[in-house]
């Protein structure tokens, strides 16, 4: 039994969004299916913070979470600027349930449990303060955070943090959301988002006392990365 990551699906079965138009992103839902059977058993849990599916609503979404269903394992879905179909936690437990697709879960103001590990995260935001709008929302994706981790910490569990956005890119840090891991100790911080030529400013490895991880799907050629 083994906890796994990956961001950035980016499927697109009922809509019309090809990302081999993209560098490096040809036949990936192939190569996703290959390496996800190659990895990942039907013990495992696969946690994949955000950029899930281009359908603009969860009746477009549908096919995409069929398929995601339908590989093994647990998942454990959070949101990333792309997914537009999201929508409350209810609505979305309640299309779940509805179409029977019972190996996914949402992780949103809440955490869940892997052995000794709390699976944290939200999905970020850029780093920007200057405009009020981004403000509040940056506000806001620092305190879902911290709901998320402390939820983790009553039950004693040890959090690891899954972010969409990268909150340290190249010589930037986004404190909002860093002076929240940095509160709570977290070591360990894996991201998405970032893709073709943004992979040569990504921080992977350990700055300040965090070992941060890019998972997003081209970056790892679109296998589920190990994280215990």
């Amino acid at each position: 039994m083994s906890l796994f990551a990956i961001a950035d699906l980016h499927l697109s079965l009922s809509v019309d969004k090809p990302m081999d138009i993209f560098g490096g992103w040809d036949n990936h839902m192939e190569k996703l299916t290959e390496n996800w059977n190659k990895t990942v058993s039907e013990e495992d849990t696969v946690v994949i913070p955000g950029d899930i599916s281009w359908g603009m609503n969860l009746d477009e979404a549908k096919a995409d979470f069929e398929y995601i269903n339908g590989l093994s394992g647990r998942k454990i879905i959070s949101k990333g600027n792309h997914d537009y179909w999201w929508s409350t936690v209810s609505k979305l437990n309640k299309f779940i349930e509805e179409n029977g697709f019972g190996t996914i879960q949402f992780l949103h103001n809440n955490h869940y449990s892997y052995g000794k590990y709390g699976i944290c995260g939200t999905r970020g935001w850029i780093n920007e303060t200057e405009v009020p709008a981004d403000a509040k929302v940056l506000a806001r994706e620092a305190q879902r955070l911290e709901v998320s981790i402390q939820s983790a910490l009553k039950e004693k569990l040890e959090p690891i943090v899954f972010l969409h956005y990268p909150p340290v890119y190249g010589n930037e840090s986004n404190y909002d959301i860093l002076d929240v891991m940095f509160k709570y100790g977290v070591k360990e911080c894996y991201y998405g988002h970032l893709h073709g030529r943004a992979h040569k400013n990504a921080v992977c490895g350990v700055r300040d006392g965090i070992n941060f991880h890019l998972i997003a799907g081209d970056f790892v050629q679109f296998c589920p990365q190990l994280v215990v």
